[in-house]
C-alpha cells in the first residue's frame, strides 16, 4: 500500500472513495507518534470554533455572547464535551441552551421535606408557647384562618402559576430553546420559564411575549421541537390550464430532487432529511441528513390540489431537518422552481378572470413547442405516486 500510494492525490482519492453503500476502502496513514495529544488538539480546535461562534454573534441567538454570566451562556470546555458524549458527538449549536440552565432549574425546584421540616417545628413551638400563655386558640384559630383566606384570595393567581411552573417542569412539557407557538399564533423560541411568567422570544428577535406561567397549561400549545426530527417544508403553486398536469407533477418533481442535492446550509450539510445522503453518490462521507430516520420519507412529493378559478393547484412536499431550515428551503425551492417553469414554458397565470378573443389557439401552440422538451422530462422523472392513488 505505501509502495503504491505514494502521491497525495492518490491517498486523498482512497480515503474519500466510497462504494455504493458506503463502505470506505481504506487509506494510508502515517503512525502518530502521541495519538492522545492529537486527538486533544482536535477536540480543543472544536471547541474554540464553538467559542469564537458564540462570542463573535455567529449564533442562534444572532448577538454577541459574553463569557461569565449568570446563567452561563457560553459552555465550558468540559461541560461541553459532556454535553457532546450525552449527544453522540453531534455538533452543539452555539446558544441553543444556555449551561446555566441546569443550575437555575435546581434552584427553582420546590423545597424538600427536610427542608420544610424546620418550619413545622418552629409552627409548633409558637403554637405550644401560645397555648402556656393561656392564649384562647379558637380565637386564634379563627383569626389566623380569616388572615389566611384573605391572604389565599389575594395570592391567588401567584399560586397558580407557581403550580403550573411545577407542572410544566415535571411533564416537560417544553424547556428553554424550544421553538413553540402559542394559542394567539405567536411563534417564537421558549427564553425562559419562571414560577411567574414565561419569556417567548420571537424567532426573527423583533419582540418578547411575557406570558401568566399559568395560563400555559389550560392553553394549546404546539412545540415544533420536542421529538420532531421531520419538517415538512411546503411550496404552493398554481400553473396554466393548457398546461399537462402530468407534465408539471413530472417537472415538480424534478425540482424537488434537485432542492434535496443542491440547498444546503453555510457548512455544507444538506436541509433536507434523506435516507441516502447525496454525497455517497459523490464517493464522499455522509453529512448526516440520512442519520436516525427509521420511517419512509419517499421524496419529494408531489400533489395536484384542486382546480382553481384561473389555475391548477400544486404542491411540492420535502422534509428538512428543524424547523428553522423550512424557510431556506422554501425559498430555494421556489427559485429553481422558477427556472424550470421558464425552461419548459409552464405558465403561472395572473389571478384575473381573461376574455379569450382567439388568444387561447395562440397559446395553445407556444406551449406545444416545448411538447416535446416537457415530455422527455415525464419519461425520465415520472409523476411520483400523482396517478397511483396512493394515500398522502
Amino acid at each position: 500500500m505505501k509502495k503504491i500510494y505514494k502521491q497525495k492525490k492518490e491517498l486523498n482519492f482512497l480515503e474519500n472513495y466510497r462504494t455504493s453503500k458506503d463502505v470506505a476502502l481504506g487509506s494510508y496513514e502515517k503512525l502518530v507518534s502521541d495519538p492522545f495529544e492529537e486527538w486533544k488538539k482536535a477536540v480543543r480546535k472544536k471547541y474554540e470554533q464553538y467559542f469564537d461562534d458564540c462570542v463573535s454573534g455567529n449564533n442562534q441567538t444572532g448577538r454577541k455572547l459574553v463569557p461569565g454570566t449568570k446563567p452561563q451562556e457560553i459552555y465550558p470546555i468540559d461541560i461541553w464535551r459532556e454535553v457532546k458524549r450525552q449527544r453522540e458527538y453531534e455538533p452543539i449549536i452555539p446558544a441553543s441552551k444556555p449551561s446555566g440552565h441546569a443550575k437555575l432549574q435546581k434552584e427553582r425546584v420546590p423545597k424538600s421535606a427536610k427542608q420544610i421540616l424546620p418550619i413545622g417545628i418552629f409552627v409548633a413551638t409558637v403554637i405550644g408557647v401560645v397555648g402556656w400563655w393561656g392564649v384562647d386558640l379558637f380565637i386564634l384559630a379563627t383569626a389566623t384562618g380569616g388572615m389566611a383566606l384573605g391572604i389565599g384570595l389575594a395570592l391567588k393567581e401567584t399560586m397558580e402559576n407557581y403550580f403550573a411552573y411545577i407542572l410544566i417542569r415535571k411533564d416537560k412539557i417544553f424547556a428553554e430553546g424550544d421553538r413553540v407557538q402559542l394559542e394567539s399564533g405567536y411563534n417564537g423560541l421558549v427564553h425562559r420559564i419562571t414560577p411567574r411568567v414565561t419569556y417567548v422570544r420571537h424567532g426573527l428577535n423583533e419582540s418578547l411575549a411575557i406570558i401568566p406561567t399559568r395560563q400555559l397549561v389550560s392553553a394549546e400549545i404546539i412545540n415544533f421541537t420536542k421529538e420532531i426530527k421531520l419538517v415538512p417544508a411546503i411550496v404552493y403553486v398554481g400553473v396554466s390550464y393548457l398546461n399537462d398536469p402530468k407534465q408539471v407533477a413530472a417537472i415538480l418533481v424534478k425540482i424537488g430532487k434537485r432542492a434535496l442535492i443542491e440547498v444546503k446550509d453555510s457548512a455544507g450539510h444538506h436541509l433536507a432529511r434523506q435516507i441516502r445522503c447525496p454525497y455517497l453518490d459523490q464517493n464522499k462521507p455522509s453529512c448526516g441528513c440520512d442519520k436516525d430516520i427509521h420511517v419512509d420519507i419517499s421524496q419529494p412529493t408531489v400533489r395536484f390540489n384542486k382546480f382553481n378559478d384561473s389555475a391548477l393547484d400544486f404542491l411540492v412536499l420535502v422534509y428538512v431537518r428543524d424547523y428553522g431550515s423550512q424557510f431556506k428551503m422554501k425559498s430555494d425551492m421556489r427559485v429553481i422552481m422558477y427556472e424550470e417553469f421558464k425552461k419548459y414554458d409552464i405558465r403561472v397565470p395572473w389571478p384575473i378572470r381573461t376574455v379569450y378573443q382567439g388568444d387561447e389557439k395562440r397559446e395553445a401552440q407556444e406551449i406545444a413547442e416545448h411538447e416535446s422538451k416537457r415530455k422527455q422530462v415525464t419519461d425520465e422523472y415520472g409523476i411520483g405516486d400523482l396517478a397511483h392513488g396512493g394515500e398522502d
